[in-house]
């Protein structure tokens, strides 16, 4: 039997298919950022719509061409904030062919966590943190998700929210800096895992500039380690950049610099 999945995230499209082994049979990321002015304004907006239909259009022959027999989709933090969410789905389906779940801020938590804890050794204790464009899941545990919280920040949303130019001014990454202390003072997750781990677009796209790679490579980049130094300077490095000067860095898809209506 061969399955399909379908995450349609608030900046990102993915697409996975498997054989019966649960061997990979094929792997895709588009950014769409179908989230872009969705805190503002509540509603997804038509141009994040048809960027993202012309994806899934491309997932849906990619499905057939892969002879998947049973395919899931799910959509997450942009879709479960906008009041035409529903009606977003119902296009959606049109062209997958399947209806999108809009999952909870608990249930994007429990996926994350058990993507990695699958890759992993029983028993050991570790936080997942999965940065995605419009939600922030913390998920900590060792067999299972023992604590977890969706807090209502991310990528695309913050950017919308406080960073309106680039390069940030100084100012402006000031007020993002103490927006994300506010938004994660509360619930604090416990303080007691052996590993920290970063899964998703952001984490990933830091790894790949971290390693200096002329071209994304998921193999080089999966179990990349980051100190909290190097994050914050690359935190620091990319805000001094211009849209054009971000979408020139060799490993990251230049799609992740534009800001989208």
């Amino acid at each position: 039997m061969r399955v399909g999945a379908v995450d349609i995230g608030s900046n990102s499209v993915r697409l996975l298919t498997a054989g019966s082994d649960l061997e990979d049979l094929r792997r895709a990321v588009v950014v769409t950022g179908l989230a872009s002015g969705v805190d503002r304004n509540r509603r997804i907006s038509e141009a994040s719509v048809a960027r993202t239909l012309d994806v899934l259009a491309g997932f849906a022959a990619r499905l057939e061409e892969d002879r998947v027999d049973a395919v899931a989709a799910v959509a997450t933090s942009a879709c479960r904030d906008a009041a035409n969410g529903a009606e977003v789905m119902d296009r959606f389906e049109q062209v997958l062919g399947v209806r999108p779940v809009i999952i909870s801020g608990q249930r994007e938590a429990e996926l994350a966590f058990s993507g990695v804890a699958s890759h992993r050794g029983a028993g050991s204790q570790l936080t997942v943190i999965d940065i995605g464009g419009g939600s922030t899941e913390i998920i900590a545990g060792a067999d299972a998700v023992e604590w977890s919280c969706s807090y209502d920040i991310g990528s695309v949303r913050l950017t919308d929210r406080l960073l309106p130019v680039r390069p940030a001014d100084d100012a402006d990454l000031l007020r993002a800096r103490e927006e994300a202390d506010a938004i994660f003072a509360e619930p604090v997750p416990p303080a007691r895992s052996e590993d920290v781990v970063g899964v998703a677009g952001s984490f990933t796209s830091m790894a790949g500039i971290a390693l200096q790679l002329e071209a994304y490579d998921r193999n080089q980049v999966h179990g990349t380690f980051l100190t909290t130094a190097q994050v914050a300077s690359l935190v620091t490095t990319l805000a001094a950049l211009s849209v054009e000067e971000t979408a020139e860095i060799p490993s990251l898809d230049p799609r992740r610099s534009l800001r989208r209506a």
